[in-house]
């Protein structure tokens, strides 16, 4: 009975539980409080928009802590589209680093989090495009499955469904789907395969956030009729918690690092405003949950339940929590003892997380290594502890995904620390760790998940479980805890991680992208990390037969888990133009592997482990380059630098404090990296020096910057003003405006062949308004719009250049796009005492 008790709420806590970052929660005296409270509202709130970083915190936290409401957010997209404000990880990596934010974020205001399949395929213009790429039908389908397994009393969306054009078209998007899915959701025939694992639902209302930014400003918000909006105090204070909502909800935004999101607390009055948009109308406004039941009466024989957990609520000793256990257990069984329905489960779960936390029973299950093999034994430690008076036994401890149970049979005398040693056989068929959504190859729009069950889920499905069976004033019950692996940084101190299944060795290619101006060969490094002890066997470069490698093969022999060796290939490309994609394949007892392991490592999230794979993009390019060396000044993290290097250039990274006209006179050229006029703030004081470096006859390169935020507005040496605009169609035609100029011709011919196969976008923010000193070079637009002709702008100053681009170089270079490279290296190369003859491509 236990075990099928176990296998049935699995599939549950996957798709609610957020698994913990780091340290295990440890709730005071009054946030057990607050879960007491929410123990007994029964209503649930769904909040649907397209990205991270698009949700309301302040209205989630109100719901889930003002209102106690269960509260969802539904991002359909992870974010991958955008761009990262604290590394060089972008597309799918970005978007693990984002969802993790996300769950940290939820941690604070107490929401839960779910997606769809969408890919952030990048910015569009208008929900048409958006539509067509992420395939509709799909992604409706997801929103669908997210509401009949939800089933919120009430939806809100972020926005407007009914403006397409005047915002991202995911945005729009996200609202047109969620209008269309409140009603199919109870629709037996739409997405009826579904129906076998769900019921239909139909929500009680459907709810549009308005604000003044919708309204293009706040006095033009505050002049408005509001008759016909609901609003909502949010701007309440937490006596127990010592803080507002909105510091709540600040909190909760300032967890979207990568996007430069923090945001500062504020305290006092605030109010959120509400469009009815379908459904039945309010007839009491002051609560969303107008006519819905949002008490223990909506169950069967749950009315008990209620009037309990109101005498635990009242009784509640903030002094000694431990003494609501026992109606906490009686309430427990009763629940149980329910028929079987959306809310059991729900409420089974926070009622488990308050035992334990008015008891301070501490359970904990930690491995020897914190990377293992399927098939390989992990040897556990396992930590219990009451801190309570109440009598308690550890009866038995049951492991995943074995299904083995280890009798115990301990008791849990008050304050006395029970550790306990166990060998967890991992099957040999066993998933490897990592993003689900990241096994299979998607589209452009739409990320492959092929298990019903799966989608939605939030975060990584760890399968590594132990149960710990706890007898409580004679009641059973079992408590879950996910498989650990911690350590002490002397500076951090007490640390954690999770287990991660790894594969027996991973390779990794140092450099993912090679050039070859010319027949000469280079050499490809290869490391091989080992997953456990004492691996032995054969690595291999695999590309097709006009790339010569030499040698065939390499035996490789490592002793311990976790250590690398580092081999090296011979590569000679073939003497005519070509652009291959190659492997590498380790080989041990018969069995191949070919993944690299991409550990992504941030304080402010959990580890991630992502398992890609190990390739390299070869381009065998007719590419000419002169000898400059380059001051490279990061900006908000890229991997251009590298792709330069690749090249054959001399780069130097630059920090702000060694930019120095005696430093900067070794340079050939100065480029900072994408948004350094964002996130830089010294670049301020650092200009006049920079533009006397161009004065002086050498060249600056500036890649792309947002309008918002600037440290200077004198980014140029003459006024320039960034704009919004940009081309998201990667492939849109691109026109030669000044066809002879020297960028376009020295030391590469540039065609219009050499921006095909461009990555996302051409670029984005580009310039607007800019002085006749500029000479604009490129001009393209997205479909249906006018042309844009502030991609790449070229200013003479003094004896050199000064070059402005917003073309996305950022994302095509690291991608291998050999026109990218021709282009940069055109760049790099200007002077201005260059003559070219007449070009005569065709445009």
């Amino acid at each position: 009975m236990q075990k099928i008790f176990i296998k049935s709420i699995l599939y549950f806590l996957l798709s609610i539980q957020i698994i913990n970052a780091q340290k295990p929660q440890k709730p005071n005296a009054a946030e057990i409080y607050n879960q007491i409270e929410k123990l007994n509202f029964l209503g649930s709130v769904l909040y649907i928009a397209a990205h991270p970083d698009d949700e309301n915190t302040r209205l989630i936290s109100y719901m889930a802590n003002e209102v106690h409401a269960r509260t969802g957010y539904l991002s359909l997209t992870r974010g991958d589209g955008g761009q990262n404000l604290i590394g060089p990880q972008l597309r799918e990596l970005l978007g693990v680093i984002r969802t993790q934010e996300l769950l940290e974020a939820r941690k604070i205001d107490g929401g839960e989090q779910f997606f769809s399949r969408a890919n952030d395929f990048g910015f569009s213009k208008n929900p048409d495009e958006t539509l067509a790429i992420w395939d509709k039908e799909k992604v409706l389908a997801d929103l669908v499955w997210t509401i009949r397994k939800f089933q919120p009393d009430v939806i809100i969306n972020r926005f407007d469904h009914r403006s397409p054009g005047t915002t991202h078209g995911h945005h729009t998007s996200s609202a047109m789907l969620s209008v269309e899915g409140f009603d199919l959701a109870n629709n037996s025939t739409s997405f009826p395969e579904q129906l076998k694992l769900v019921k239909t639902w139909q929500p009680k209302r459907l709810f549009f956030n308005t604000s003044w930014w919708f309204y293009g400003s706040k006095e033009k918000f505050d002049a408005a009729d509001k008759t016909n909006l609901f609003s909502i105090s949010t701007g309440v204070f937490f006596p127990t918690l010592g803080k507002s909502n909105q510091e709540i909800a600040a909190l909760s935004r300032s967890s979207h690092k990568s996007q430069g999101f923090g945001s500062t607390g504020v305290r006092g009055e605030d109010t959120e405003y509400l469009e009815f948009l379908k459904g039945e109308p309010l007839k009491d406004k002051s609560s969303l949950f107008d006519g819905i039941d949002t008490s223990w009466n909506r169950i069967k024989g749950g009315k008990p339940i209620g009037e309990l957990i109101s005498l635990i609520t009242k009784q509640y000793d903030f002094k000694n929590p431990s003494a609501s256990i026992p109606n906490l257990v009686k309430a427990y069984s009763m629940i149980q003892a329910l028929e079987e329905n959306h809310w059991k489960i729900i409420k089974t779960d926070e009622l488990k997380k308050i035992i334990t936390g008015c008891s301070g029973l501490y359970l904990e299950a930690v491995s020897n290594f914190q990377e293992a093999t399927p098939g390989s034994i992990v040897k556990l430690n396992l930590e219990t502890i009451n801190r309570s008076t109440v009598v308690m036994q550890l009866i038995s401890v049951t492991t995943l995904p074995e299904q083995k149970t280890t009798v115990l049979n301990t008791d849990l005398r008050y304050n006395i620390l029970q550790n306990n040693s166990l060998d967890l056989q991992l099957p040999k068929s066993i998933n490897y760790t990592q993003p689900y959504w990241l096994n299979e190859k998607g589209t452009e729009g739409l990320y492959a998940v092929n298990d019903q069950q799966n989608i939605g889920i939030p975060d990584i499905i760890r399968e590594v479980k132990i149960f710990f069976n706890i007898k409580i004033n004679g009641v059973e019950i079992p408590f879950e805890r996910t498989i650990v692996y911690k350590y002490n940084d002397d500076v951090k101190g007490e640390m954690y991680n999770f287990l991660d299944i790894v594969p027996e060795v991973t390779t990794t290619i140092q450099d993912k992208v090679l050039l070859f101006p010319n027949t000469k060969p280079k050499y490809v490094g290869v490391s091989i990390k080992a997953g456990k002890n004492d691996i032995k066997g054969e690595l291999k470069l695999d590309l097709p037969k006009d790339w010569k490698v030499f040698p065939p093969s390499i035996p490789f022999q490592i002793s311990k888990k976790g250590t690398e060796q580092t081999v090296y290939f011979e590569v000679t490309p073939p003497a005519q133009m070509s652009e291959i994609t190659g492997k590498s394949i380790a080989t041990i007892d018969g069995i191949q592997y070919d993944k690299e392991q991409i550990n992504i490592n941030y304080d402010h999230i959990t580890k991630q482990q992502v398992l890609k794979a190990s390739e390299l993009k070869c381009i065998r390019l007719d590419l000419k380059t002169n000898v400059e060396s380059i001051a490279y000044i990061m900006g908000a993290g890229d991997d251009v630098p590298k792709s330069l290097t690749q090249m054959g250039y001399k780069v130097s990274l630059l920090k702000t404090e060694e930019i120095t006209p005696e430093k900067l006179e070794s340079y050939d050229v100065v480029m900072t990296g994408i948004r350094a006029y964002n996130t830089i703030q010294a670049l301020a004081n650092k200009q006049e020096i920079l533009f006397d470096f161009v004065k002086g006859g050498k060249t600056m390169i500036v890649q792309y910057n947002t309008t918002d935020d600037l440290v200077t507005t004198n980014i140029a040496p003459f006024p320039l003003k960034i704009s919004k605009d940009r081309v998201t169609e990667e492939n849109a035609e691109v026109r030669f405006l000044t066809l002879n100029h020297p960028v376009l011709n020295y030391p590469n011919i540039i065609t219009p062949n050499d921006f095909k196969g461009w990555k996302q976008e051409q670029g984005l923010y580009y310039p607007k308004e800019y002085d006749k000193a500029f000479t604009p070079i490129l001009s393209s637009n997205d479909k249906g719009e006018s042309a844009k002709e502030g991609a790449l702008l070229i200013a003479p100053y003094g004896k050199g250049n000064y070059i402005y681009t917003g073309l996305s170089l950022f994302r095509e270079l690291p991608e291998g796009v050999p026109g990218a490279f021709k282009l940069i290296s055109n760049m790099i190369s200007i002077k201005p005492t260059i003559s070219v003859p007449n070009q005569k491509v065709k445009n």
